[in-house]
């Protein structure tokens, strides 16, 4: 059972500023309010349309006082055409399995999580995090949540992805993988095989969260073309996001347009 919400009736909070996670020297703020179960589904949809990012029953966005450099990125489906190094990335992973499953913590994919988080995170805000936590990562989540699984032709998991089903598309929440398997290029290939998910279901937009154009971390989304971003114009085409003239800044103010 669903029920519809009132965006009028919504409340927002704002989380201390903290040192950014992206750009040495910055610190970062929030606003984020908190999914429904009635009404999560409509309202993950409403809120990724406006910039939003789901961590596991809270919806937030970036909100701070002197950086506007996060931009919500989303890759154009439709019109997606892998490079030639994209399809050398496909070609190596010919070899795995898809398997779209319901969303259920199991101890193989926390194994396979706490690896990545070892060698990719070590020292984020998820390294300390136990089985029980893990389910709650996965399992209430007041939202249309698919849990993705990629497997050899041993059967063993290799990579692994939260999304979240969209009116319009997928929104890719959470991915690791094996971090042994380099050659592999595995986040580059789930981000290509959730594209092509997106264009089997017809779903024009896969939704990659934040870019930050200075920030290494999020370099690599910048690779996936046409693409676009949210400024406060709306959605943009990825190459005149900085045309001279359009605001692509956030404030707190901006929640009264939502």
């Amino acid at each position: 059972m669903t029920r519809p919400f009132d965006p009028t009736r919504l409340q927002f909070y704002v989380t201390i500023p903290s040192p950014c996670p992206y750009l040495e020297g910055k610190s970062e703020r929030k606003v984020f309010t908190q999914l429904d179960p009635l009404s999560g589904p409509a309202l993950n949809d409403y809120l990724t349309h406006s910039g939003f990012r789901r961590s596991q029953n809270v919806l937030y966005r970036p909100a701070c006082e002197h950086c506007s450099a996060c931009k919500s990125l989303r890759v154009d489906a439709v019109r997606f055409s892998p490079s030639k190094s994209a399809r050398r990335t496909l070609r190596r992973n010919s070899d795995l399995t898809r398997e779209i499953c319901e969303p259920y913590a199991t101890r193989e994919q926390f194994e396979l999580l706490q690896t990545y988080l070892a060698t990719r995170h070590s020292g984020g805000g998820m390294t300390d995090m136990d089985f029980a936590r893990y389910e709650t990562m996965v399992e209430e989540c007041a939202s249309r949540t698919l849990l993705i699984e990629y497997r050899d032709t041993d059967h063993r998991l290799v990579a692994c992805c939260l999304a979240d089903e969209l009116s319009d598309g997928l929104s890719m929440v959470y991915s690791f993988f094996d971090v042994t398997l380099t050659q592999r290029s595995l986040g580059k290939f789930m981000i290509l095989d959730h594209l092509a998910l997106c264009s089997a279901e017809a779903l024009p937009w896969l939704y990659l969260g934040y870019w930050v154009k200075d920030s290494p971390k999020m370099d690599y989304k910048s690779t996936f073309r046409p693409a676009q971003v949210l400024t406060r114009s709306g959605w943009v085409d990825f190459d005149d996001f900085d045309t001279a003239g359009i605001n692509t800044g956030f404030s707190l103010k901006d929640l009264q347009a939502l």
